[in-house]
């Protein structure tokens, strides 16, 4: 197939060409390029309603907007436990892991991505005698790295400081 005629009046109607785009780019444009998009839509859902009952409340404006966002965040939850009963727990499962990494990052002041990827980057593919080898190792290192002490966590582990996060909320099991 061959590209939209910009002078067809009628070239779009139907779809057009879909462009080639790599892995990268297509997570990036259905996972987060479409999240203004999907906010619009959360907001048409259930914006009003929400604002509605947390006005008639008889609390204090920070109660409020503490109030606000609690009921967003776990409407929008909610949907992702909803939505299929394995892909809810998958999703459920990464999403707290997601958060025990942020919490201990924010805790700690640091990226424990970042630096897994430091750590990464100092696997030397001279030290191997080919690409398998190499590949190998680094996929080792890559899962190990969670279990060595790190001193920007005060030489605890990422995972148990990721636990440990994540068990002042309850959320381990």
């Amino acid at each position: 197939m061959g590209r939209m005629d910009p002078d067809d009046p009628n070239a779009g109607l139907f779809g057009g060409d879909d462009e080639e785009l790599s892995d990268e780019e297509f997570l990036q444009r259905q996972l987060y390029d479409k999240n203004p998009l999907r906010v619009a839509a959360l907001s048409d859902l259930c914006y009003e309603e929400m604002i509605e009952g947390v006005d008639a409340m008889d609390v204090p404006e920070d109660a409020k907007r503490k109030m606000i966002f609690s009921l967003a965040a776990g409407s929008v939850l909610d949907m992702l436990c909803d939505s299929d009963q394995e892909a809810g727990l998958d999703a459920m499962f990464s999403f707290d892991v997601f958060l025990g990494v942020s919490l201990t990052n924010k805790r700690h002041k640091v990226d424990l991505f970042k630096e897994h990827m430091k750590a990464l980057m100092g696997v030397s593919r001279g030290d191997f005698p080919d690409e398998d080898a190499y590949e190998n190792a680094l996929a080792e290192f890559e899962e190990r790295w969670w279990d060595i002490p790190q001193p920007l966590l005060g030489q605890r582990t990422p995972n148990d400081a990721i636990r440990e996060t994540l068990s002042r909320y309850g959320l381990t099991e």
